[in-house]
C-alpha cells in the first residue's frame, strides 16, 4: 500500500506548476459491461477430457470511493485520483460428467486500487476529460475455490484508460465515465494448471458524485 500512496504523492507534486490546486472526495457506482455469451469456455482436465463448462452469468454493480487533486490553469485542468473499487461477477459452472443437471451460480469478488490521471477542459459548468489509469489488484474472494482445481493468477498491475464528462454545481461534482482496460477479463482463471484467456476485455461505466473543497478563483 505504501508504494501506491507514494505514487499518488508524486502525481500530486507534479501539479504544483498549475494555478489553483483544490482537493476533493468522490464516490459512486460501477457497472461492468460483460455478458454471458461473450465468455463461454469448456474446461478440460490434464488428460484432455471435457470436465466443466464455465460461463459468465452477469457482471454486478460495484462501488468505488476515493480522493482527488484538481490543479486548474485557465479552463484546463489535470486531476490525479486515488480510488478504491469493489465489484463482483456471477459465473455458472456446469459439470459435464453429469448431463442434464443445472449449473451452480458462483460469485467472485474483486477489490482494486485505481489511479487515473485525468486531463480535462471546462466548458462553463461542464467538463470533458480523459486520461490513463493504473489498475492495482488488491484482493479477491471466489466461490470457485470450492472446486479444488481452480486457482487465481491476477496481475498486480495493469493499464487502462478513462473517458467521460462531468458537471460542476458550485462545489458539487457529477461524473459519468467509461473505463477501459487493456488486459483480458479472464486472464486470472486457471483450472487443472491451464490458464483460460477469454477474448473480452473488461470495461466499466462509472457514475459518481463528489465534493471539491475551497472556492474556484
Amino acid at each position: 500500500m505504501k508504494k501506491y500512496v507514494l505514487f499518488f504523492a508524486m502525481l500530486a507534486i507534479a501539479t504544483i506548476g498549475f494555478g489553483q490546486i483544490r482537493f476533493g472526495v468522490r464516490a459512486g457506482l460501477v457497472s461492468s459491461s460483460l455478458t454471458q455469451e461473450d465468455l463461454p469456455s469448456i474446461i478440460t482436465d490434464a488428460g484432455g477430457v471435457d470436465r466443466l463448462k464455465l460461463a459468465l452469468e452477469e457482471g454486478n454493480y460495484g462501488v468505488n470511493f476515493g480522493f482527488l487533486i484538481r490543479a486548474e490553469l485557465g479552463n484546463g485542468f489535470i486531476q490525479p485520483e486515488l480510488n478504491f473499487q469493489s465489484n463482483s461477477v456471477d459465473f455458472t459452472l456446469d459439470d459435464l460428467s453429469q448431463p442434464g443437471t443445472t449449473g451452480d451460480v458462483l460469485k467472485e469478488n474483486y477489490q482494486y486500487l485505481d489511479i487515473p490521471v485525468m486531463f480535462g477542459l471546462r466548458l462553463g459548468p461542464l467538463r470533458v476529460q480523459g486520461g490513463p489509469q493504473g489498475h492495482f489488484f488488491l484482493n479477491s474472494t471466489s466461490d470457485l475455490f470450492e472446486f479444488d482445481e481452480y486457482k487465481q493468477n491476477f496481475s498486480d498491475f495493469t493499464v487502462g484508460y478513462v473517458l467521460g464528462g462531468g458537471l460542476d454545481i458550485w462545489n458539487l461534482m457529477i461524473d459519468l465515465r467509461y473505463q477501459g482496460n487493456l488486459n483480458r477479463f479472464g486472464d486470472h482463471i486457471t483450472f487443472f494448471g491451464k490458464e483460460y484467456e477469454f477474448s473480452q476485455r473488461a470495461s466499466q461505466w462509472n457514475l459518481s458524485v463528489g465534493w471539491l473543497f475551497g472556492k474556484r478563483r
